[in-house]
């Protein structure tokens, strides 16, 4: 299959994630061109060897690829339809990979809008946080024709170890929702079976070490030092915003909803200490 980057990428949305990913394509070879509305991430991506832009209707005149990579449906939106938007200049054949968290309704409404001009759009949020973006070990979870999947997977193996097809466009968001519900499900588990275990006097590293082995384990227990519940209130309003779609009751879902607000707060402040990292910093 002929290879439709032509050695060049777009990212929009150099943040924490975006530049990550963009390091490593740039390892790999490729010229990588970003955009930004923050100028501090512009002149970081510069620092890392990328190009940037003003806009994404002036990346979409320089690559065939774009990765979209900010934070919500409405950004995501803006920067596919809006005013400076990508379809304002990507022509026919280009391909758009949304690598944001978005509800799945989101992404198929802007692929019919990129059909209608001959673009396909792929449907690819990751999975895995920050020190995997860094260490070039994400989790993407993709949705899409199968063609346009492996036109993009080469792009992709650069900052993922692990690329899971799940389906048509949009199955891919979907996959990140139950991914993230299942996350803060376990977040909020750890917080309150943290508290009664201290409540209770029970070192909570050696607690931690055994729950590992056994069937309590979790990889939010394994990541807890990562599990910064920064972004659960959007996750579970997109699991709730499915549900409601689907007129299905998810009860545990809702209390999950609220629980992760003061679950931030918690994580913020005085967590459970399931890694003895803050005990350990106190002794010295």
């Amino acid at each position: 299959m002929a290879d439709i980057t032509n050695r060049r990428i777009g990212i929009v949305g150099v943040g924490r994630m975006g530049l990550a990913m963009a390091k490593h394509l740039l390892r790999h070879g490729y010229r990588v061109i970003g955009c930004d509305v923050d100028q501090k991430q512009r002149e970081a991506a510069r620092l890392a060897g990328a190009e940037t832009v003003d806009s994404p209707a002036d990346l979409g005149k320089a690559a065939r690829f774009v990765i979209v990579a900010v934070g919500y449906d409405e950004e995501v939106a803006q920067v596919m339809l809006g005013n400076g938007g990508l379809l304002q200049s990507l022509g026919a054949g280009a391909l758009v990979a949304v690598s944001s968290t978005c509800a799945p309704e989101t992404v198929k409404t802007l692929a019919a809008r990129a059909t209608e001009r001959s673009i396909d759009v792929l449907d690819a949020p990751i999975c895995r946080g920050a020190r995997a973006a860094d260490e070039g070990t994400l989790l993407a979870l993709v949705g899409g024709k199968p063609p346009v999947f492996e036109q993009a997977r080469p792009v992709y193996q650069t900052f993922c170890s692990d690329i899971a097809y799940i389906g048509d466009i949009g199955a891919g968001q979907v996959g990140k929702a139950m991914n993230n519900f299942l996350l803060w499900v376990n977040g909020i588990a750890l917080i309150e079976a943290g508290r009664l275990s201290e409540a209770n006097g029970i070192d909570l590293v050696k607690l931690r070490q055994a729950l590992l082995i056994s069937s309590g384990g979790s990889d939010a227990l394994k990541n807890w030092e990562n599990v910064s519940f920064t972004w659960a209130l959007k996750d579970m309003q997109i699991v709730l915003k499915m549900a409601d779609a689907a007129a299905l009751s998810m009860p545990i879902a809702g209390a999950v909803k609220e629980l992760v607000k003061e679950g931030r707060r918690i994580k913020q402040g005085n967590p459970p200490d399931w890694t003895g990292r803050r005990h350990a910093a106190a002794a010295h």
